[in-house]
């Protein structure tokens, strides 16, 4: 009897261990590179540009790809130009100048401006999460990804077209470098506006969907800090 006994209570603690050994730990996020949250951040090497849209000269660059180029959005919109207003970058690469043209020329806020402004909203969301966010804010980012992704975000403006040619280094020497063309698409919305629409998706969002207590409350210091650092 006390044989099976101490058996009993052997299996019964092999049990106990493994249960509390499957215990998932809460995911943390993966840390990206610190570069995935400057938004639209473009790296170019001046020295290998060797003509633009007014002339062989960087200097005839505007204002704002200059500061873009050596700051990324972030110091366009410490501009005074733009302070009270969020700026964004769209931009396209390739040797087919006529097909970039047009596509600069086609690009419409209604239309192309959605996938810039969702991509900073999903940025904003990652980075302010401690936990990975589907854990984090449950099925509420998933929900809130979706809208922004399918939201018509009313009062972007495009506000200028650029284009630069590029020279681009190669490495292996018994091959000649590439011409690229770079272009890009300069789209501005006021801060009031889109801070207008980003809390009506959030809004729905959260009707949406039913949080745990923990994710609850991460939802309620996202929605109360998400403007800082967006």
């Amino acid at each position: 009897m006390k044989k099976i006994f101490s058996i009993f209570i052997f299996f019964l603690c092999i049990v106990v261990f493994f249960s509390c050994a499957v215990q998932q730990k809460p995911p943390f996020v993966p840390v990206p590179d610190s570069q995935y949250f400057r938004h639209e951040r473009r790296y170019i090497r001046v020295n290998n540009i060797i003509e633009t849209r007014d002339g062989v000269s960087v200097r005839h660059l505007p204002v704002w790809l200059q500061v873009f180029i050596f700051g990324g959005i972030e110091e366009i919109e410490r501009n005074h130009n733009y302070r009270d207003k969020y700026v964004f970058v769209g931009s396209n690469e390739g040797v087919n100048f006529n097909a970039l043209s047009l596509w600069a020329g086609n690009f419409t806020p209604e239309q192309d401006f959605t996938i810039l402004a969702a991509e900073r909203i999903e940025r904003r969301m990652i980075s302010a999460a401690v936990l990975y966010p589907d854990f984090e804010y449950g099925l509420f980012f998933e929900t809130m990804v979706k809208k922004a992704y399918n939201a018509v975000y009313s009062g972007a403006v495009k506000e200028d077209t650029y284009w630069i040619k590029m020279r681009t280094d190669n490495d292996n020497m018994e091959t000649e470098s590439t011409e690229i063309y770079h272009f890009f698409v300069l789209i501005s919305i006021e801060k009031h506006i889109m801070q207008a629409i980003i809390a009506g998706l959030m809004e729905e969002a959260v009707s949406a969907v039913t949080p745990t207590s923990a994710q609850q409350n991460a939802i309620i210091r996202l929605r109360q800090n998400f403007f800082e650092g967006f």
